[in-house]
């Protein structure tokens, strides 16, 4: 049960964003620079770093939501989520982005510079400056977003088909309204 009243019947962020209109904004529009904006990472693999963190954070509705996010812009599409959530040392990912990851679990981690081996791991991988910081930028506001989420104890969805119908949103209109 929520610790605050959401009386819209949405879960997660939806419920807290349709609450406050105006925290919403700024937060959709965060989103939508981090994640959908032009950027040498995919928006698939955006979104990817953006479930792990969450997944490392136990945060579930972030996990459910940027997990389908991801699955649909990634080609590999949900068995490369999965086996990232699962394991990302093992999951089918290049070499650059098994390394970004590993810079946004150590972001995810504790507060303090990310390893100097992780960045350099990541740039022998082939990543550049703007792929390091916005895996750093993306980690960290996502520990934002699920502390969030999960600090107000907001209710998980009721329907399974949930998420694939916010991926279809997401991917068609952005984070940009609020959504």
């Amino acid at each position: 049960m929520p610790h605050i009243a959401i009386d819209n019947g949405l879960p997660g962020i939806s419920g807290l964003l349709a609450l406050r209109p105006d925290t919403a904004a700024p937060l959709g529009l965060l989103a939508d620079a981090l994640l959908r904006a032009p950027a040498p990472m995919s928006r698939g693999e955006r979104e990817l770093v953006a479930a792990y963190v969450s997944h490392l954070n136990g945060t579930r509705f972030c996990t459910g939501a940027h997990g389908a996010f991801a699955a649909a812009q990634l080609e590999e599409g949900d068995d490369v989520v999965k086996a990232v959530l699962a394991d990302p040392t093992t999951a089918p990912l290049t070499d650059r982005m098994r390394a970004l990851l590993r810079i946004a679990a150590e972001v995810q981690g504790r507060v303090g510079p990310v390893s100097h081996e992780a960045v350099a791991a990541a740039r022998a991988a082939g990543a550049g400056d703007t792929e390091i910081h916005d895996t750093v930028l993306i980690a960290a506001a996502f520990c934002m977003y699920n502390r969030y989420v999960d600090g107000l104890a907001t209710d998980l969805p009721e329907d399974p088909g949930y998420y694939a119908e916010g991926a279809k949103r997401i991917v068609g209109s952005g984070y940009g309204r609020g959504n």
